[in-house]
């Protein structure tokens, strides 16, 4: 059987030139995510699949979104791998949040391999109405200005 593997050329030279190992127990190269607006908030959805619940660490520094977890390495000692290709390790993933987002009210689930971050946007941030008033003294300062120029 024969497979791709686009990035077997880069194992190999980060395997050289750094002495970091490539094989079966390769870390992530990504996680991949949606992120959409649903009325006044966002929704993030990342794909983390085996990922233990317990690994997984949301921190928000300097408006930045930071998401960790780890995939732990298979334990089986007794067995002979015909193909391992699911990655084990940390996850990692960072995110620039603007002002707009409430920080303070960031939640977040995990379920079937899926980590769901809702990001509440700021009252500050929310679109809003602005009334206009009307200022009559401007129109009558207009009204003397035009009975001046006709008794002129």
């Amino acid at each position: 059987m024969l497979r791709f593997d686009p990035f077997r050329d880069v194992d190999r030279l980060t395997e050289q030139f750094l002495g970091v190992p490539s094989g079966s127990a390769r870390a992530p190269r990504f996680m991949p995510m949606d992120l959409y607006r649903s009325g006044d908030h966002y929704v993030l959805h990342a794909d983390l699949p085996g990922v233990d619940p317990g690994s997984v660490d949301i921190g928000v520094e300097n408006n930045t979104l930071t998401i960790k977890a780890a995939r732990s390495e298979r334990t089986e000692d007794d067995v002979q791998w015909i193909s391992s290709e699911r990655f084990t390790g940390a996850y990692m993933r960072q995110l620039a949040l603007g002002d707009g987002i409430d920080a303070e009210k960031i939640s977040a689930t995990y379920a079937n391999g899926v980590l769901t971050v809702t990001l509440p946007v700021a009252e500050k941030a929310k679109p809003r109405r602005v009334s206009v008033s009307v200022d009559d003294t401007s129109t009558s300062v207009e009204t003397r200005n035009q009975q001046a120029e006709i008794s002129a």
